[in-house]
């Protein structure tokens, strides 16, 4: 079935950029059609080889091809809303269809709006928001906690080492009395990661660091990310809790793993009867009633990226109850992720890269 869903899309994919190439053939005036067309051909292809054949590459080229490879998936996108919107309008005799066909002032239009939209996406993306929540809670404390939050870092061939030092300062800045990952930490390869000794920068956070899994770690190979972790001084939760100063911190299995515990299941246990503060990590959103229906405390996941680019934001909105920012059903509060890394091309339009800082005090503390 999965296999089924990967060529769809992929003949889709290809079926769309058709649809780019004859528009960019079409507005291309003279003598100059073979070569724009060709180097949109050579882009598009790029994205697919080098999924491919990126792990047999030197390192330094994989990262190269990675990166051009992916920023095409975004050109693509907005020249294709750019031709379908300048389509209807010319239907609609809004827009002269002569710019359109074998206009230079149509070209550099269409090429220099996508390029300014990219060149302010990328400027974005490298802007981490710095979001707060403070929680006051009966429950007891052994002193007011500061935990960072942060979920879909995607380091590997795009997020390398020098980026994750500068979170981890960061992060560090922050002086927490705990760190909380909440899964896709790797992108896809750990090729990178390995070679690159990425585990040195994870082992410089000043707090005790808890992770679950995401479906990144999945797709790429979850028992080296295991290792990885391990090396990392990462103390990775999958559907099992941890004790720290009167929190429970619960992390379940990633849903890719369809054999993972049920909260309750997790729950009976690990004899948790809500007396203390608990926290769960789950890397995807789904179901949010459920930890309202065990009377977890608060709920921080990731996952949905708020869509990225603009207007994949409207898709996640629609497909999960909250798809970004803070939630609350009942007692129980939640806190959406858009990741402080990204997936892909380093461009964010419509949402921001983040992470976030949670207080939680005690109203009994004196």
């Amino acid at each position: 079935m999965r296999t089924v869903i990967i060529i769809t899309i992929l003949a889709t994919l290809l079926v769309l950029a058709g649809y780019v190439g004859w528009h960019l053939w079409r507005i291309t005036p003279g003598g100059w059609k073979w070569v724009v067309l060709g180097l949109f051909v050579l882009w598009t292809l790029s994205f697919f080889v080098c999924f491919a054949i990126m792990e047999h590459l030197p390192l330094g080229v994989a990262t190269v091809a990675y990166g051009v490879g992916n920023t095409w998936l975004i050109a693509f996108l907005y020249l294709l809303l750019l031709f379908a919107v300048a389509d209807i309008a010319a239907l609609c005799h809004i827009l002269p269809s002569t710019v359109l066909k074998d206009s230079a002032t149509g070209l550099f239009s269409a090429v220099g709006i996508v390029a300014v939209i990219m060149t302010i996406g990328a400027i974005h993306y490298h802007h981490k928001y710095r979001e707060e929540m403070t929680i006051v809670t009966d429950k007891p404390l052994e002193k007011p906690l500061t935990v960072v939050m942060a979920s879909d870092l995607h380091i590997g061939y795009h997020n390398r080492k020098a980026e994750l030092a500068r979170w981890v300062d960061i992060i560090n800045n922050e002086k927490p009395d705990l760190v909380l990952f909440g899964g896709d930490i790797i992108d896809l390869s750990l090729r990178p990661i390995l070679e690159g000794n990425y585990a040195e920068e994870f082992r410089r956070i000043e707090a005790p660091v808890f992770a679950v899994l995401g479906n990144h770690e999945y797709f790429g190979n979850v028992s080296k990310a295991e290792r990885f972790f391990a090396d990392a001084d990462i103390a990775l939760l999958k559907d099992s809790v941890a004790h720290f100063k009167g929190l429970d911190i619960i992390g379940r299995n990633d849903r890719t793993n369809t054999h993972r515990l049920t909260l309750q299941q997790l729950q009976h246990e690990f004899s948790i009867f809500n007396s203390r503060f608990s926290i769960l990590l789950d890397h995807q959103p789904y179901n949010l009633e459920e930890a309202e229906e065990a009377g977890i405390d608060f709920q921080f996941s990731g996952h949905t990226h708020h869509g990225q680019i603009w207007p994949l934001s409207w898709v996640t909105d629609m497909m999960y109850e909250k798809a970004w920012g803070h939630h609350q059903r009942g007692k129980t509060q939640y806190y959406i992720s858009s990741g402080l890394g990204i997936w892909g091309p380093k461009i964010r339009i419509g949402s921001r890269s983040e992470y976030l800082v949670l207080h939680i005090e005690n109203t009994n503390r004196k």
